[in-house]
């Protein structure tokens, strides 16, 4: 089998690809990125030395770049998205432009060429806040943001190719993902990289907005299942979820304490417009459907594992927050940013 990875070179992808790379030594991958400011080749040196492996630097949105990443690939997983909600509202056009048209670009390839399965990787955010009940797969869409709104076009667009063509699309749903390689504007590296350096750790608002935390490789090993599976998933949509609910506070104790940190270096600043209280997915269709399992059980494990990646990784963060990022937080969070 061969595969297409769009957004390979970020976090998750670049997880993703590690992962089934090491599960079959027969898996052939092109990662397509674009390497935008979040995109990033050092993610992915375990592997650039491999026969099987094949990058191409393009955008989503440019069909030339498209074909010729996805010529002979089975399946194609996309990864691809302007993914933080922040920049989402200050700028929504590049999103829009990238987790709609870019997907549309996507699928119209796919269908050309005759992939096998399009997985289109989403988020619980397009189920909006969940204050009473979790979301499961035929919850209402209620996005309220520019990102989360992005997101919901692209996997609604995805899903009609199904409907539409019967084109094998599966869409998959997931919680915040944490763990290593994760650009230092998220939450967990933010935080982690912040406090190692004694400076503040900027919490929105009250810190009591809660979010469910998935390791990225328990995600990683979701899309494999998916991926792999023989039936039962084309035209079917895939909450995935550690169902481990915790606010930003407990996230923000558990890395100072990971990292034998004061808890003076908590700042509350201005909370974000629109910020949602609670994202909340139950997985059970998942682990009913494919037998998936979690690795790390308790999010304990897993925080403790990702704190110490970081800190025995500052080469690969340094450089990160040292360019581009360093005049983003500045501006972003200027209460504190000195």
């Amino acid at each position: 089998m061969k595969i297409l990875v769009t957004g390979g070179a970020g976090f998750i992808g670049s997880n993703f690809v590690r992962h089934v790379m090491r599960r079959d030594p027969a898996l052939g991958v092109c990662v397509l990125d674009k390497l935008t400011y979040a995109g990033n080749l050092d993610n992915l040196k375990d592997v650039e030395k491999e026969p099987r492996y094949r990058f191409v630097k393009g955008d989503i949105c440019d069909d030339a770049k498209v074909r010729d990443a996805m010529e002979g690939c089975d399946v194609v997983l996309n990864f691809a998205a302007e993914s933080h909600v922040d920049r989402s509202i200050e700028d929504p056009g590049h999103f829009v432009q990238t987790d709609v048209y870019g997907v549309y670009t996507l699928l119209e390839a796919a269908r050309d060429l005759g992939v096998s399965r399009f997985v289109q990787v989403s988020t619980d955010e397009v189920y909006g806040e969940r204050m009473d009940s979790p979301a499961d797969e035929e919850s209402t869409l209620m996005p309220r943001n520019p990102y989360a709104a992005s997101k919901a076009g692209g996997d609604r667009l995805a899903w009609s190719y199904w409907a539409t063509y019967d084109f094998p699309v599966v869409v998959t749903r997931c919680a915040n993902n944490y763990g290593p390689y994760q650009y230092p504007e998220k939450l967990v590296p933010l935080f982690t990289t912040n406090a190692i350096d004694d400076e503040p750790l900027p919490v929105y608002g009250s810190g009591k907005n809660i979010r469910d935390w998935i390791h990225v490789l328990d995600h990683a090993e979701a899309l494999r299942l998916i991926m792999v599976a023989e039936s039962g998933v084309d035209g079917e949509t895939f909450n995935i979820a550690a169902e481990n609910a915790l606010d930003v506070l407990t996230i923000t104790d558990r890395i100072l304490t990971a990292l034998g940190k004061p808890k003076h270096l908590i700042r509350h600043v201005t909370d974000r417009q629109g910020h949602d209280r609670r994202y909340w997915l139950t997985a059970q269709k998942l682990r009913e459907r494919l037998g998936w399992e979690l690795k790390y059980t308790t999010f304990d494990q897993g925080i403790e594992e990702t704190v110490r990646w970081y800190a025995e990784n500052e080469s690969w963060w340094r450089k990160i927050k040292s360019g581009e990022f360093l005049e983003y937080y500045r501006k972003h969070y200027a209460e504190i940013a000195g």
